[in-house]
């Protein structure tokens, strides 16, 4: 790499941290090398990670019963190896295949006609007359008319197809019982990095005995998926087309 590039890199460098990490300058500095792993970090330590809080039911008193071997609430004999308490790892099955088509169709016409005409004017319509014989025509002062047609047509046809696997950790049990879980996966493939984040509230009665629990049992699910990289850049319009889209009123 010649010295000046690699100065102006650098120089791309310094502004972005400088600037808060601006992406454009961090995709600046960062180019002619693939798209780097972030490492492991704690969710909860993350700027913006808020505990979830949501209604619990009443408490219920815990009923001991004694000279029995088996506890009330308990679910076996052996120690159960599904997730249970924070920091524990369950593996989520993601398989979302969702479908919509929407058709929309609005046709409006008006028409209107005005007309107005004064054949007495306080008296002064003959001198009128004589003032202006051929400029005013008190029979027939105004006459307005106006039509407008709007029409409008929409369509949505969208299709989605998301299925495979991640381990999200607890990081929080609710009074209820209930686990809040995160899961967040990186893959990087050559210059494109592909990013996995799902978060939600599920409950232990339906994690499976093979410590696994499927999508749609998620209570407030958020999946993202996504990527950033050479093939994505070459997918999205350019900052200044999409500033100039947004503010263009036309």
């Amino acid at each position: 790499m010649a010295a000046p590039l690699r100065y102006l890199l650098a120089t791309a460098a310094t502004a972005a941290l400088a600037l808060g990490a601006c992406t454009p300058l961090d995709r600046l500095a960062e180019v002619g090398e693939p798209p780097v792993l972030t490492n492991p970090q704690n969710p909860t330590a993350r700027p913006s990670y808020r505990p979830v809080s949501m209604p619990m039911p009443a408490p219920e008193p815990v009923h001991r019963e004694a000279n029995s071997l088996w506890r009330s609430g308990s679910r076996g004999f052996f120690k159960d190896q599904r997730a249970a308490k924070v920091g524990d790892i369950i593996t989520v099955n993601i398989n979302i295949a969702d479908s919509a088509a929407i058709t929309n169709q609005t046709q409006r016409t008006r028409a209107s006609d005005e007309t107005a005409e004064a054949t007495a004017l306080l008296g002064y319509e003959s001198s009128l007359n004589r003032m202006f014989p051929q400029e005013i025509d008190p029979t027939n002062l105004i006459n307005a008319g106006a039509t407008s047609l709007s029409r409008g047509t929409g369509s949505i046809d969208r299709t989605e197809a998301i299925k495979l696997k991640v381990a999200a950790v607890v990081t929080q049990v609710l009074p209820n019982g209930n686990l809040v879980i995160h899961a967040r996966q990186e893959v990087r493939v050559n210059s494109e990095m592909r990013e996995l984040q799902i978060a939600g509230v599920i409950r232990r009665e339906d994690i499976s005995s093979a410590n696994t629990i499927a999508a749609d049992k998620i209570a407030e699910a958020r999946v993202a998926y996504g990527g950033r990289g050479t093939i994505t850049d070459v997918q999205q319009p350019r900052y200044g087309q999409q500033i100039y889209d947004i503010i263009f009123p036309f």
